[in-house]
């Protein structure tokens, strides 16, 4: 087993990694926002955590996974959380859907965007507002041990009470600026806050708000960073080995975590924080206007394989930041098929994979090869080094049936689907089996045309017939 390490937010260092419980995993990943579909900017940081779990269970660690779904309290400005408004109210509002409504239709392409570059489903998917009564209970929890305060109905977090505040992204108080997170819809300081860096846990309800919950404060709804904290304590317990998300959030959404989550239970909870870095589109910042925002669809209608997209991903380091480009998609998109053709080629029958994940019984050259491979892996999500020993296959003097073997052992973690287009002979379409049996008895006859006659016969069927030393193999086009 290679030992997993990785960059730790906290530390600001690669560190490795450790679970609180040896052999399993406790893993919490920031989800998305369900008023919109995601773009790919999001489906960048939700692979990169995928990859994380991915690198975890390659090694043969157990790994439990929760990824959150934001229905409420999520707001357009995170800097100014009084003067924003609430994402999901927003569309509900501009689509004449309910908020509800709102909330399934796109946690449900979020779902299908999720399995379409392949991002492992989770062990749970916990909705805000299936837990409002654990964020009240943390916020009572909170103003019990002196770390928060209410007022006419809206409690927000004492930021002095908390003295490490700050630890993750490095932003002090003394750096606030007067008026960060503090401003009302007027535009003034709220003056309800003892001090304008103090953050919201519970908002009261306006009388335009559509989703709003009893209190001790009255009707109102949660802070969106109070939810996380609230949630990954009920469902992983008061220790997360493994916290992700993308570099946007360290500050204000998980350094607020930190205080919440530690202001409750008087420790540490998080054992390690990583975060995936920005996507850029065409060199500059995704937005409509400029005419580079894209979601999975728009990729698929171009013509691309969803994979594609998380191809062009691993091309770079989780933690580097990423230019996306049409471009690179399509290049992305020749290098897959690429891949998968080889495999048809390298195609030598079933693959013997031991419990631990490690086929058995590879030579020298692809026992090394599998060495750096998961080295690389192990090595901080090394990704770019993990896809060059990937391009060393092609031409290792290695026999095919091997090379198959290591490149389906290796997709594990790459969840590329690089076998996707093997087909076994009960898989073929009728009469496909019995015409390759005798175009290779017509090759072993020396019959030419015969062969020749059945390869255009199989062709029509929709099967590619490869020749190889090792035999003939197939692909089917799908």
């Amino acid at each position: 087993m290679a030992r997993v390490r990785l960059y730790d937010t906290l530390t600001r260092s690669v560190r490795d990694f450790t679970p609180n419980d040896p052999g399993r995993v406790t893993m919490y990943t920031c989800g998305p926002t369900v008023y919109r579909p995601v773009h790919i900017g999001n489906l960048r940081t939700f692979i990169a955590a995928d990859l994380f779990r991915r690198a975890l269970e390659l090694e043969g660690l157990e790994v439990r996974k929760v990824m959150n779904i934001t229905d409420v309290g999520h707001m357009t400005d995170d800097s100014q959380e009084e003067g924003g408004e609430d994402k999901m109210q927003l569309a509900s509002e501009d689509e004449g859907l309910s908020p509800v409504e709102i909330a399934e239709k796109y946690t449900a392409a979020f779902h299908r965007d999720a399995g379409s570059v392949n991002i492992l489903p989770a062990a749970a998917y916990p909705k805000a507002t299936e837990h409002i009564a654990e964020m009240v209970e943390l916020t009572e929890t909170l103003i019990r041990r002196g770390h928060a305060y209410e007022v006419d109905g809206m409690v927000y977090f004492d930021v002095d009470s908390f003295p490490t505040y700050g630890k993750l992204s490095h932003n002090t108080v003394d750096q606030l600026a007067a008026g960060h997170r503090s401003l009302t819809p007027g535009g003034g300081v709220d003056p309800k806050k003892r001090r304008h860096y103090d953050f919201t846990l519970w908002r009261a309800a306006g009388p335009r708000r559509l989703m709003k919950w009893p209190s001790p404060w009255g009707e109102g709804y949660p802070g969106w960073h109070v939810e996380c904290s609230a949630m990954s304590l009920k469902l992983l317990g008061d220790h997360v080995d493994l916290h992700t998300g993308g570099a946007d959030l360290v500050f204000p959404h998980h350094e607020d975590e930190i205080a919440q989550s530690e202001g409750a239970t008087g420790h540490q909870v998080v054992g390690a924080w990583s975060h995936a870095y920005h996507l850029l589109s065409e060199g500059r910042k995704m937005a409509k206007s400029a005419g580079n925002f894209y979601v999975l669809a728009d990729l698929v209608e171009r013509g691309a394989d969803p994979l594609a997209f998380r191809y062009l991903a691993l091309q770079t380091r989780y933690r580097e930041p990423t230019n996306f480009t049409l471009e690179a998609l399509a290049a992305a998109d020749r290098g897959l098929e690429r891949y998968r053709k080889q495999m048809a080629e390298w195609f030598a029958g079933p693959v013997a994979v031991s419990p631990g994940g490690v086929p058995a019984g590879f030579s020298g050259g692809a026992a090394e090869l599998d060495q750096r491979f998961r080295e690389a892996v192990a090595e901080d999500l090394n990704t770019p080094r993990a896809l060059s020993v990937v391009a060393e296959l092609a031409s290792a003097a290695i026999e095919p049936g091997q090379k198959y073997r290591l490149l389906t052992s290796w997709d594990r973690f790459l969840g590329l689907d690089l076998a996707r287009e093997v087909t076994t002979r009960d898989q073929l379409p009728r009469g496909a089996s019995e015409k390759i049996e005798a175009r290779e008895r017509a090759r072993g006859d020396r019959d030419w045309a015969s062969a020749d006659r059945i390869r255009a016969e199989l062709a029509a069927l929709g099967v590619e017939v490869i020749d190889t030393p090792q035999g003939t193999r197939w692909l089917v086009s799908r």
